[in-house]
This record gives structure tokens, sequence and C-alpha cells, in this order.
């Protein structure tokens, strides 16, 4: 009946003086309902992504190349600058979860997307000036041949300002701005509702568009101590996407914030140990839930009731007490939820096991911006007499992206639906992440491998090695395509998966999840680090990862990660298949019995 009531409701909505409005609750600038043909679509969709493309210009523009500054101009050794780039990527991603909870509680995801690409511009700016100042001292220095001389804590205090404004202006904007992009498609529409699934793809694809310029020719232009150019060229890219984002103003559709998610989720727990004692009986009928007209979360779907953690299922259970307050006209949310705010609370829950077994994977995909960089600088990069920076060979890995969004997409994925015989859309998110987990740990022994090599034509005692190993620095291909594949299966997988399953009002938080996922990924690999070198130079041995890596061993920390991404995948099957699906009250007309399993 609740579907049959909903159509109607939609039926009108298209009707209603000639005019067609969205069915999911979207809004347009001035909080009316949004007109379909006016906004959100690939209109909106299109600057999003173009937006998307010029932020992560700008943001690899500094990131990509940063280990490199870290040594070359701050005179850092290769494991504290590795620490030190891990410790920063993994706050860029800290910081999607203080936007995420902007955004879904008070700013909404337009204001907050503005808010913190302000932020961002700023933080670039400040880095472009102190570089050019106080860093680059004598001019010329932080090329390969060139060291840089000491700076003040005053100056070094300047420079860590200024990125950590760029972690913070990145980091809030980024959840934001993929969700903010899938509000664009109205997800009760069914053609709508396939564009917001491509969605996905072509925001990853972009995402990795706008760091092949920076891995390429800004990457060229530092590893050869330009330096400063590289920044202001990020600061002119981070300027333009957010006089872009702010041009398409009119044309976005908008979800209104629904309030604090922490007080929502800490009254279940707490109404659900009040009510510890209490007997559950079977079926619905004691299970309170309010009224759709009263409720707070009108406009947003209803979850359906669900059978997991059952022990939650008392926040919502009408006692003696309830009936009590309910006459009287009190509410008290720390006694009694309804049950819909407890289905919420459920499904972040049944999420978290998902997002741990997916941390490990951010250790392996750190080390493409890290360890990779140092291992392809110590080795051969001229070919005839031009030099490749390190850090470029990242491109490879935005290639493979790109081909394996498009082979997925055209091929595999109708392949997958044939063979099958159903209207899917090919694997599930769940199955694509475990795929993603496998190719990961081809890319690791990959690495182990050519560092085998390396080590073999290396020349032991040298006092500047880069390029003191005569095997080419094109061996690192398979790593970084490896590492790419995984990618489009991993991340892809993770932006729909946790967009799909998050409740309505918790959207921005899903994606989050899969930001967090990498910046706790990057903070494991710094322990990590840490841990080996700590054990590795007992006994006054050099360790894995010295200053100079022909001494040291590389390869088998590559192989160590292999060993424990192979744990990490045995886990996450198990845990892939435990997992139920949300189930939308919205959507009970269609088929709900999606099959996550890995």
């Amino acid at each position: 009946m609740n579907c049959l009531v909903f159509s109607e409701e939609g039926k009108k909505g298209e009707l209603e003086g000639g005019t067609s409005y969205t069915l999911d609750g979207t809004v347009d600038l001035h909080g009316q309902p949004a007109i379909r043909e006016r906004t959100g679509r690939w209109v909106a969709g299109t600057i999003i992504l173009l937006n998307q493309g010029l932020a992560t210009l700008a943001f690899f523009g500094v990131g990509v190349n940063l280990v490199l500054f870290l040594t070359r101009v701050l005179q850092q050794n290769n494991a504290e600058a590795a620490n030190n780039v891990s410790k920063w990527t993994g706050t860029v991603y800290i910081f999607s979860l203080v936007g995420a909870f902007l955004s879904d509680s008070y700013w909404g995801r337009y204001k907050t997307c503005a808010i913190f690409q302000l932020i961002f511009v700023m933080g670039l700016a400040g880095l472009s000036i102190t570089s050019s100042l106080f860093l680059l001292n004598p001019k010329g220095c932080g090329d390969r041949t060139t060291p840089c001389g000491s700076h003040s804590s005053w100056e070094i205090g300047c420079f860590y300002l200024s990125i950590y404004m760029i972690a913070l202006g990145n980091g809030g904007y980024q959840p934001n701005i993929a969700t903010f992009g899938a509000d664009q498609f109205d997800e009760e529409d069914l053609k709508e509702g396939h564009s917001k699934v491509s969605f996905f793809s072509y925001f990853y694809l972009f995402l990795n568009l706008g760091s092949l310029f920076s891995n390429t020719i800004l990457g060229y232009f530092e590893d050869e101590g330009m330096w400063v150019l590289g920044f202001w060229v990020s600061t002119a890219s981070a300027f333009a996407g957010l006089v872009l984002f702010l041009l398409g103003t009119s044309r976005y559709r908008h979800f209104k914030p629904t309030g604090n998610p922490l007080s929502r989720f800490c009254q279940v727990i707490v109404a659900a140990i009040k009510k510890w004692r209490v007997e559950l009986s079977t079926g619905e009928d004691n299970l309170y839930e309010e009224d759709v007209k009263d409720s707070a979360t009108n406009g947003c779907r209803k979850i359906l009731h669900s059978n997991e953690f059952k022990f939650l299922d008392r926040a919502a259970y009408i006692t003696s007490r309830d009936l009590n307050n309910q006459k009287q006209s009190v509410n008290d949310p720390w006694h009694l939820c309804p049950i819909s705010q407890v289905e919420e609370v459920k499904c972040i829950l049944r999420l978290l096991p998902i997002w741990l077994c997916t941390i490990l994977y951010s250790v392996v995909f750190t080390q493409m911006a890290s360890l990779f960089v140092e291992q392809g600088a110590a080795m051969r990069s001229t070919v005839s007499n031009f030099h490749i920076p390190a850090a470029s060979m990242s491109s490879f890995d935005i290639l493979s992206v790109a081909a394996f969004i498009f082979l997925y997409r055209r091929v595999i994925g109708p392949l997958v639906s044939k063979f099958r015989k159903t209207s899917s859309k090919g694997l599930t998110e769940l199955q694509r992440m475990g795929i993603g987990l496998i190719i990961a740990i081809m890319a690791m022994v990959s690495a182990g491998i050519v560092e085998c090599y390396r080590l073999k034509y290396a020349q032991k005692d040298c006092k500047h090695c880069d390029g003191s190993s005569s095997l080419s620095i094109f061996w690192q291909v398979p790593q970084y395509a490896f590492i790419g594949a995984s990618e489009v299966f991993m991340y892809v997988g993770q932006l729909e998966f946790f967009n799909a399953q998050a409740p309505d009002r918790l959207k921005s938080f899903g994606s989050a999840l899969c930001m967090t996922s990498i910046s706790l990924g990057n903070y494991v690999s710094s322990l990590l680090v840490t841990m080996v070198m700590k054990i590795s130079t007992e006994d006054h041995m050099p360790g894995w990862i010295p200053g100079n890596l022909n001494r040291g061993h590389l390869d088998r920390f590559f192989f160590l990660l292999a060993a424990l991404t192979s744990v990490d995948l045995v886990i996450y099957i198990a845990c892939a298949r435990w997992y139920k699906s949300i189930k939308l009250e919205a959507k009970c007309g269609e088929n709900d019995k999606d099959e996550y399993q890995a």
C-alpha cells in the first residue's frame, strides 16, 4: 500500500501544472521542489566533474612530489619524508569526516563544498608564497643536484601551516563533492538512476585525469627545481575550479541538512541500554515509529526493519512509561526512538566491518606516493638525454584507471550480466572490492620483484643515489598498472557501495567512510614503516628502508604488504558474505534482494 501511495504522489508531481518535479526530495537554490528539466542531471553533473578535475590537478600538483620536496628542500631523510607524507595524506582524509559532519548536519553539501574550496585556495597561495620567499634559498635549489640551505623554525612552521590548510580544504571538500554530484540525479527515476551509477565511474576518471597533468607536466617542472611555478599553477587551477563551481549555482539540486547525526546515534545506544531488561516480542507491533508528517526524516526514504542487532530494537520498544509520556505529550528521545532511527544506526554498524577491511588496501595504495617514488628515483630514469621524473610514473596508474573504467563499463560488466542472464549492472560493489584486493596483492608482489632486480644492478656505495641502479625505471610500469586496475574495482566500488548503503540522512558520511579508509591507511603505513625500521635496524643493521636504498631491503617491505593484504582478503570475504544490504520502503516495488557477496 505504501508503494501505491508513493506512486500516486509521484504521478501528481509529474503532472501538476505541466511541470515535472524530482521524486527524491531534492530542492532548488530557493528551497522549492526541484524541477527536473531546469536542475541537476548531466548539466550540473558535468560542471561538478570539471570542478573535480581542476581541484585534483591542484591537489596532486602539491602531493605527487611532496616527498621529493621534503628530501631536497627541507633536507629530510627517506623514511622521515615518507612518514610525513603519509601523515599529511592521512590528515587530508581525516578532515573528510569534518566536512561530512558539517554537510549532513548544518551547512548542506553546496555551502560546505564552497567554503572548503576557498580554504583550499588560500592554503595553496600560502604554500606558493612561503616557498618563493623563504624555502627555496639559494635560488634554483631543490633540483636533483643543488641542495637548499637550512631553514628557521618559523619558516618551517609557515610551510606546515600552508600544507595543512590544503589538507583541511581538500579533505572537507572531497566527500561532499562526490555526494553532491550524485544528488544531481533522481534515484527514483529509472534513466537518472542509471546516470547516477555512471557518475561515480566518471567522477573517478576525472579525478585521475586531473592528476595526470600534475604527475606529468607539473611533476617534470618540480623535479627540475621549478617548485614555485608548479605551486602557482596548482593555485590557479583550484581558483578556476571554485569559480566554475559557483557559476553552476542555479542549476544544482540540494538535499536539506537534517541535524546532528551523532546525537541520533547516541540516543539509540542510550535508549537500548536503558531497556536492556525488556523482553522483545516477535513482530513489529510494539516498535515505535513517528507519523511521517511529523517526522524529522520527512523527505528521506524510510528504512525497512531488519533482524540484525536485535538488541538495538529495544530503543524503539514502547514501554508503559513511554505510553504515559505520549499521553502527556512528552517526548524523550533518550528513552524512546523511532524504529527508522534505530535502523540508521544498524546501517552504520553493518558497514563498519567492510570499511575496516578496506584500510589495508589503502596502505598499499599510499606506497605509490612515497616508496614507489623513492624506488623510481634510484633507478635509471633517462631515455636518450631526457630525464623522466620518478613521480611522473604514476601517469601509468592513471592510464590504467582510464582503461579499466572503459573495460569494466563496456566489456566486463555487460559480459557478467549476460552470463548471469540478469538485467543487473554486472559485478556487485562488494565483489568488485574483493577483486581490487586481489589485484593489490599482485601490485605488491610486482613491486617486490622489481626491487630485487634493482638491487642486483645497483651501486652499493653511492653518495647521491638517484639513478644508481642500471635497471630502467620502466620496470615499474606493471606495479603502477596493477594499482590503477585495483583502484577501479576498489575505490569506485567503495564510492558506489557507501553511497548506496548509507541512510539518506548520512550520504556525505558514507562518502567520508571511503576517504577515511585512505586516511587510516596512510597512518597505518607510517606506523608500519616506523616498526619495520625499528626492528630491522637492530644490531647496527641499515634496515629495510635506509637513506641509501641500495643498502636496504625495500623488497621485503613490499612482500610483507602482499602477505598482510592476503590475510585481509580472507577476512574481507567473510565480512562480505555476512553483510545484508539496506532495504528502503520507496524501493519495495523493485528488487531489494541484491546479493552483496564477495
